[in-house]
């Protein structure tokens, strides 16, 4: 007997739960160890059990939320190491994708990048966590898209949706009153054309705050 295969409007209703959800992960809009259920995300979003469970399941393969085998679903609680691992990626992926578009940094995107740190200097005043954290990874992506370099920049987004929840629970210690410090340097670095710079910026801006969520 052939299985029944999934209809186009029922692949898209999972993929709308699937990217909803990421989205508010992503950007820290659920806490670190936070429970979630298949019935109250179905209820949320008004779908059947299905496409809740399918959207869990492929976010959880992407370890942006734990399916443990009693079937609780909650967001990581990373340990000290898992950051430290996942701040390591950020710094070998991230300064490679920064390295790769340094040479198609037009004015237009410095512009660009100038811009959207104002944004972020506004999500600070407000103390906007995830409006921070939002325009924080805009910041970084908009570089990043200019490296051409798809498949990296893919695996440098699945690190920074495992550690969205923690990067919320990072920006309350933080107490930020300024926009990052290493933004501006980056963007220094473009104009210059200074490799060698822009791959220290990139490297400090990425690995610096999560260094005190394990100090």
């Amino acid at each position: 007997m052939l299985a029944t295969r999934p209809s186009d409007s029922q692949i898209a209703t999972h993929d709308r739960v699937y990217r909803a959800l990421r989205s508010r992960i992503l950007h820290g809009e659920i806490s670190p160890g936070e429970a979630l259920t298949l019935r109250g995300i179905g209820k949320e979003f008004d779908v059947s059990m299905t496409p809740a469970r399918e959207a869990v399941r492929r976010l959880a393969a992407e370890g942006a939320l734990i399916l443990s085998s009693s079937g609780r679903v909650s967001t990581p609680e990373l340990t000290n190491d898992r950051i430290e691992e996942l701040a390591a990626l950020r710094a070998l992926l991230e300064v490679e994708l920064a390295s790769r578009a340094l040479p198609r940094a037009h004015i237009a995107l410095i512009d660009r990048l100038q811009s959207i740190n104002m944004t972020v200097a506004e999500m600070v005043t407000k103390r906007d966590a995830v409006g921070y954290i939002r325009s924080n990874l805009e910041f970084h992506r908009t570089l990043y898209l200019r490296a051409q370099a798809p498949a990296m920049l893919a695996m440098a987004e699945t690190v920074w949706l495992q550690l969205g929840p923690t990067m919320r629970a990072l920006y309350g210690r933080l107490r930020r009153t300024e926009p990052p410090h290493y933004h501006k340097l980056i963007i220094a670095a473009l104009k210059a054309g200074d490799e060698p710079g822009l791959r220290l910026a990139v490297r400090s801006d990425v690995t610096q705050g999560l260094r005190l969520l394990v100090s």
